[in-house]
């Protein structure tokens, strides 16, 4: 019996979400004598398989068909239902990403499983029983819960868990997994990835360089994409830049955006309306550039400078620049 881990990344590389994922899903395994296995979807000749030892899982899934091509939501939910059944698997977990979400609903729609969403821990409690906290309210309430279910589908919240390695590296053995696949499963596809968009996924990067009304207009974002770039990571926006039609609503973050969990988030010009904190709390660290001390942002941020953005941005990419390389 195990517990059966989503994966998400690309490039022989392992989202931090996923790190936090498969650490939670060692942990549930744990409290019930389980083993771990990861599901991973893409190129067979790059999963990573030292990083899944490390984490101490025992057996990876690469899931391959000539019908998938890139991330199909049904598709893959179909594919780890398979794979599931055939383990078997007492629970199956993915981070609490917009596709970690999107898929365990469609597994759940497709088994007749319920889904518990945006976990912080879950412990088995007998066969077909599990004891649950989870967020609610965009995280401001923590709830427990039982849940009676023959498996477990689980989602876990981005900042519930740290990602830590296990004490012993497992041997990880890597599979191919051939699901069949319906023409409805293939019938929503996406047209479009962060590859093929040039640029870094904002669910899963670990830089996000953030904007808000204060950057001014579409001209003004100029700074901040130079300083994203530079770090590796992806920029994001407050609601009230896309509303205004200066970014696209795939770069807004918050509660009716896209939730992050980077390292680092460098807000600047956004004053931290509860709906946009929602969706960076889980930020290991939050810096923040105003020109207004009493922002409420101020208040979350592990740093804040004091000043106008488009000067502290230029001279934060001017010293970048300047470092040995």
């Amino acid at each position: 019996m195990t517990v059966l881990c989503l994966v998400e990344g690309g490039d022989g590389e392992v989202a931090d979400v996923s790190l936090r994922a498969l650490t939670f899903a060692r942990q549930l395994a744990g409290s019930s004598g389980q083993t771990v296995a990861a599901a991973v979807f893409g190129d067979p000749d790059a999963v990573p398989a030292d990083v899944l030892s490390g984490y101490g899982v025992g057996d990876a899934y690469v899931v391959v068909s000539a019908r998938l091509d890139g991330y199909a939501p049904q598709a893959w939910a179909r594919a780890l239902a398979g794979l599931s059944a055939e383990l078997p698997a007492t629970a199956v977990v993915a981070a609490g990403t917009d596709r970690g979400n999107e898929v365990l609903a469609h597994l759940g729609a497709i088994t007749g499983l319920p889904l518990a969403a945006n976990c912080v821990s879950a412990v088995a409690d007998g066969p077909g029983r599990w004891r649950l906290v989870r967020h609610r309210w965009a995280g401001s309430l923590l709830e427990d819960a039982e849940l009676e279910s023959p498996v477990a589908v689980l989602t876990v919240a981005p900042d519930a868990v740290a990602a830590e390695s296990a004490a012993t590296p497992a041997h990880t053995g890597v599979h191919r997994h051939e699901p069949s696949l319906t023409d409805a499963d293939l019938v929503v596809r996406a047209a479009e990835s962060a590859e093929q968009s040039a640029g870094v996924s904002l669910a899963t990067a670990r830089v996000v360089v953030g904007g808000g009304r204060g950057v001014g207009g579409p001209e003004g974002f100029g700074p901040l994409e130079e300083l994203a770039a530079l770090l590796g990571g992806a920029v994001g926006v407050s609601r009230v830049v896309t509303s205004e039609g200066w970014r696209p609503h795939k770069q807004q973050v918050g509660q009716t955006g896209t939730r992050i969990s980077p390292e680092l988030y460098l807000a600047c010009g956004i004053s931290g309306a509860i709906q946009h904190m929602a969706g960076c709390l889980s930020a290991r660290h939050i810096v923040a550039v105003n020109t207004d001390a009493d922002a409420p942002i101020i208040a979350h941020a592990d740093y804040a400078v004091i000043g106008d953005l488009n000067q502290v941005i230029p001279a934060l990419v001017t010293a970048i620049r300047a470092r040995p390389k």
